[in-house]
């Protein structure tokens, strides 16, 4: 992807989510992500303020800043004790003009509501797992086994555990039962792709690209359901899951795998709405690629698959963050003048 130069030098406002209930490790942790950032994109030509928001300050966390002089890197992905803080962040940002990376707020909502996103890919005849909503566990008329539940409105695998698999009808019931009581919210059900599971990064917007696509090897475990990928896989470094889960950089696809591949994950990504970036989770059976989710807010830490996937792309993590800089400084409703007059006082 190429932009004009004049965007190069660019102040960039780091806005990345802390919680205080955290321990001194994780706080150690992100920090330490958040200086690989800054020192990613000040290589690229940015000059880079990080801006840490928790939920006490967030609606004022912006107030020091013009925003005809910045375009934020918007690197929130939650905020402590208000649900769907990702989306209250990107409104935020809209309410106060802000330019800034990724997703709108209604995509990000969009994307917590597992039958909206169904119910669009339906729509525009891209294959995804059948599907059900429940929201009561007297279940008649589900016939396909084995099946994963879920819950309806929740992301990054919340909910999801090896006992989301289920075998039988009695099984599904108990799951079922188990979301609605836990969770207050409906289930969603879905067809159990017993496949090979890729992770598929997209970028862009008129022309949207496909990075390598990194794939989650279940190799270690005999088990069905083991075979998924669960919070704990992700979020538990101390879990069996997180430790034997191997991935593969890139995946193993001929040429004409990879082509429909990212014929299907350009078009899922058009059909919800995706804007610089996103993360497709697809499972591959018999030659068929089934969108799981689409995750428009991926991590981006050095540990990612997004970041993976840049790496066997043979680009740099400062060229990856740069270039999303770019994609939203072209919608700067102030345009280069500023940015240039901003680049000349430094």
């Amino acid at each position: 992807m190429e932009f004009d130069p004049k965007w190069t030098d660019g102040h960039v406002l780091l806005l990345y989510n802390v919680d205080p209930s955290w321990e001194p490790e994780d706080f150690k942790e992100v920090f330490a992500v958040v200086k690989q950032m800054k020192t990613a994109l000040t290589k690229e030509g940015h000059f880079v303020t990080p801006l840490e928001v928790g939920r006490s300050d967030y609606v004022d966390i912006l107030n020091d800043y013009d925003p005809r002089e910045y375009v934020v890197f918007n690197w929130c992905e939650d905020l402590p004790g208000i649900h769907q803080g990702e989306v209250m962040m990107a409104r935020m940002l809209e309410k106060n003009n802000f330019c800034y990376t990724g997703s709108p707020p209604e995509i990000l909502s969009l994307t917590w509501n597992k039958p909206a996103v169904k119910r669009l890919l339906n729509r525009s005849r891209i294959l995804t797992p059948f599907w059900r909503l429940f929201s009561t566990h007297n279940v008649k008329d589900w016939k396909k086994f084995p099946a994963i539940v879920k819950p309806a409105y929740e992301h990054c695998s919340y909910g999801i555990t090896t006992e989301s698999l289920v075998l039988d009808a009695a099984a599904l019931e108990e799951r079922i039962a188990y979301i609605l009581d836990e969770f207050h919210q409906p289930a969603i059900v879905e067809d159990f792709i017993d496949g090979r599971e890729l992770h598929v990064t997209l970028w862009g917007n008129d022309n949207i690209e496909m990075l390598p696509p990194v794939e989650m090897d279940f190799s270690a475990f005999d088990n069905m359901k083991d075979r998924i990928c669960t919070f704990e896989s992700k979020f538990m470094p101390e879990s069996l899951a997180y430790e034997k889960i191997e991935l593969q950089i890139p995946a193993e696809l001929d040429k004409k795998q990879l082509q429909k591949l990212r014929r299907t994950c350009q078009r899922a990504y058009r059909a919800i709405g995706c804007r610089d970036y996103a993360r497709m989770d697809i499972r591959l059976k018999q030659g068929i690629f089934y969108v799981l989710d689409v995750n428009p807010n991926p991590d981006m830490s050095p540990d990612a698959t997004v970041t993976y996937a840049v790496d066997a792309a043979g680009l740099t993590y400062g060229f990856f963050a740069s270039t999303i800089v770019h994609m939203a400084a072209q919608r700067h409703p102030f345009s280069e003048c500023i940015w240039e007059n901003t680049v000349s006082a430094t």
